[in-house]
């Protein structure tokens, strides 16, 4: 069932309809964070129906171990997962001995509001309980942008048509599990329970990796505006610590709680005891009145805003759809801590286990890059550099030696977790990406200080893992790469899959460059990078004979690259002959059947046309894309914003138009109907990019900003800022007008519809 309840509003998610069958959606879509840690819009007081509790601390996980039915050597031992962490926002409510529950009763008004804008989430309803009691509750929940550790919770209890005596247990619970564990393990031990009248710590630590995490709380109640201080009945539980208050409220009046809560983890940096930290925050916090604690999270999100808003003017689901992505974005990852990353949910849900894949660099990067300070793309590229090391093992593991090194596909700290054959071992391209992102960073920042101080270590690291896996075909006269799987993952072990040989082939050129510049222009550390990498220009001989001679498979009738050798062999039925019935092919097809038909699952070859559109011409494009697109069946979120990007290049604005709605509002709409597992994080950075690089059309080459005015029919306008060498500029697109401020001190050159 789509999520057609909810109200388009530019700056809002607002649903108005208490519907059962739609809580763990919207547990989802509700999901609130700040890059350290975020949970699901779970309600704060209990509830017997069917939900998915979910909190997450950014970078604590556990190993759990791989189910594999036959083991193959080089597998990893565990899959490292997020953990859904002790339950910090949980208030039981009874009223008049009836417990408070939405699944129980009659509900007559219902409506929960995540304003974009500020940052805040809200709930209101008027509940008829089994007792005959009716209660209006008013909850607002926000998880500081400020401090990271940080939530709040303010919430409101009017007794509607009787006094009634309203007994209130804040707690925290650690009786907690994942979802998707696969043994049943324990992830989590509790190690001690803290409690005093104004203060709740639980510390757990995390079976095998030993994170240590304080869980608080602290609590304040109001009558009628005025502090009340009633004794609290103590309980005692083994995983919940918990606080009883027990108030008679007249009918008319209000019961006003507020808690304020969170998380503090062992910080190396920092290793303060995480309890006496808590205590800290909650010291600094709790005796501030809530309307100051929301007035200082309204002025961080503005901040935000400020530079990364867009503004669309004559389309308001696109409208909203762009903010929101957008601000899960932010919500997902601050940049902060270069040990942190991005995973395909966020802190939406467990699958994928919270991992980071390929996704961060491909997708995400360029709009951390583009709309904050440059120091959050770094962090993003020093992640991959901190985790050189795992890498360079992760190749020795699969026969790789010299220092080569392959990153992992799905990784926590750097070692594989992902046990699929076709994709630990075949998607290799994954390491292409990474360079890409460089490439990328450096060239809208000019920052070369990250190249020569650890960039390089990465690109002579994996440009020696390309140079072993390429392969010299004597009947070819070329060289190969065997045994892959490219992006499209309906195609496994296949060879010379033509985007992976691209990349490596590019990848050994780009790094050949970058070496010479240090050598050139920086020779300290040119010595320095020798020493600590062993390099030898010898090794110049063999990437120049991969650089001339790579093997790029090309139908010379149909005057395009093909995807991989045997392409062609496939029976050509375009998507559009497909029963509605088959689709989704990856639910109704065995897998040998996907892998022998012609269907893609996202862009391949497209994502190198997409990579390096400089070095292929506007014809060569339409005509690859009107080849490969009619195979795509875009089962992967990640699939229609490429395609969108490139549709807007070649003039096709409807279908590119069609697509970035699929991508926007992939989870708003729910497409895939899966929107109850967690939001599809990384694919919201693909919407980001078909509005910039689609729809207004912007690309960059050497020292020249390209944009192209390329709107679609309902917008009226399309306004946006980016950062661009630590300045920003402002680009204000209609359907007859071009607007660009340049807020920098240098000069910059903007090419404008080929002017």
């Amino acid at each position: 069932m789509k999520n057609n309840h909810l109200l388009i509003d530019p700056w809002k998610i607002i649903e108005n309809t208490f519907d059962k069958s739609k809580v763990k959606s919207s547990e989802s879509l509700f999901s609130i964070g700040n890059g350290y840690m975020g949970q699901r819009a779970n309600f704060e007081e209990d509830y017997s129906g069917n939900t998915f509790q979910g909190s997450y601390i950014g970078g604590v996980y556990y190993p759990d171990k791989t189910k594999v039915g036959w083991w193959k050597n080089g597998y990893p031992e565990s899959f490292a997962k997020v953990l859904n962490a002790p339950n910090w926002i949980g208030i039981s409510i009874k009223v008049n001995g009836e417990l408070l529950d939405l699944n129980k009763g009659i509900v007559k008004h219902f409506q929960r509001v995540l304003d974009m804008q500020k940052g805040i989430y809200k709930r209101k309803f008027q509940i008829i309980l089994v007792n005959g009691i009716e209660i209006l509750v008013e909850v607002t929940r926000f998880i500081s942008l400020n401090e990271n550790s940080l939530g709040g919770i303010e919430y409101k209890l009017l007794a509607v048509n009787t006094d009634c005596q309203i007994l209130i247990e804040p707690y925290i619970d650690a009786g907690i599990v994942n979802q998707d564990s696969n043994w049943d393990d324990s992830f989590w031990k509790i190690k001690s329970l803290k409690k005093t009248k104004l203060f709740s710590g639980l510390i757990s630590e995390t079976n095998k990796t030993k994170f240590e995490v304080c869980t608080y709380m602290a609590n304040k109640l109001f009558y009628e505006k005025k502090v009340i201080d009633p004794l609290p009945i103590k309980s005692k539980s083994k995983s919940k610590i918990s606080q009883s208050f027990k108030i008679d409220i007249q009918k008319g009046k209000t019961l006003k709680f507020i808690k304020i809560g969170g998380y503090v983890k062992t910080n190396v940096n920092f290793p303060k005891n995480p309890i006496e930290e808590a205590k800290e925050i909650v010291e600094k916090h709790i005796e501030i009145d809530f309307e100051k604690l929301l007035k200082t999270q309204i002025e961080s999100w503005k901040k935000i805003w400020e530079v990364s808003d867009i503004k669309i003017e004559g389309d308001p689901k696109s409208q909203q759809a762009i903010r929101y992505n957008i601000f899960q974005l932010n919500q997902t990852y601050s940049g902060k801590d270069p040990k942190l990353n991005i995973s395909p949910k966020g802190f939406t849900g467990e699958k994928y286990g919270g991992s980071t894949y390929w996704d961060t660099e491909a997708y995400c990067l360029p709009f951390y890059m583009l709309t904050k300070d440059q120091s959050v793309s770094k962090n993003l590229l020093k992640y991959r550099y901190f985790q050189l090391d795992k890498a360079i093992e992760n190749a020795e593991k699969l026969g790789f030696d010299k220092g080569a090194a392959l990153f992992p596909m799905v990784t926590m700290n750097g070692e594989e977790c992902h046990n699929e054959w076709e994709i630990t071992f075949e998607e290799i391209h994954r390491n292409g990406a990474i360079v890409y992102a460089m490439y990328n960073y450096l060239r809208y920042t000019k920052d070369f200080d990250y190249i020569k101080e650890m960039g390089i270590e990465v690109l002579i690291a994996v440009s020696r893992f390309w140079a072993q896996r390429f392969s010299f075909s004597r009947d070819k006269n070329k060289y190969v790469i065997l045994g892959v799987t490219g992006p499209n993952e309906y195609e496994n072990n296949v060879n010379n899959n033509w985007y992976t040989n691209y990349i490596a082939r590019w990848c050994l050129i780009f790094t050949k460059e970058q070496i010479k510049k240090i050598q050139k222009f920086h020779f300290k550390d040119f010595s320095r990078i020798i020493k600590k990498t062993n390099w030898n220009s010898n090794e110049f001989n063999l990437w120049d004979e991969i650089i001339k001679n790579t093997y790029l498979p090309y139908d010379n009738e149909k005057k395009i690259f093909l995807q991989q050798d045997g392409f062609l062999d496939k029976e050509l039925i375009q998507v559009s002959h497909l029963k509605k019935s088959e689709r989704p092919i990856n639910q109704n097809w065995s897998w040998d059947r996907i892998l022998r038909s012609v269907y893609i699952k996202q862009a391949d070859v497209l994502q190198g046309f997409y990579f390096f559109s400089e070095n292929f011409s506007l014809e060569e494009l339409k005509k690859h894309y009107k080849f490969y697109e009619p195979f795509t069946v875009h089962e992967s979120s990640l699939s229609p914003s490429i395609h969108a990007i490139l549709a807007s290049r070649i003039g096709m604005i409807d279908e590119a138009y069609k697509l970035y709605l699929q991508t926007s509002r992939l989870d708003l709409d729910d497409y895939n109907i899966e929107s109850d597992e967690g939001l599809h994080i990384t694919s919201m950075a693909g919407s980001w990019l078909t509005i910039i690089e689609g729809f207004g059309g912007m690309k960059i080459t050497g020292d020249t900003l390209y944009f192209e005015n390329k709107l679609p029919k309902k917008w009226k306008s399309l306004s946006f800022k980016i950062n661009i060498q630590g300045s920003l500029l402002e680009i204000n697109l209609s359907k007859n007008h071009n607007n660009f401020i340049w807020k920098g001190d240098s000069k910059v050159k903007i090419i404008i519809n080929g002017k």
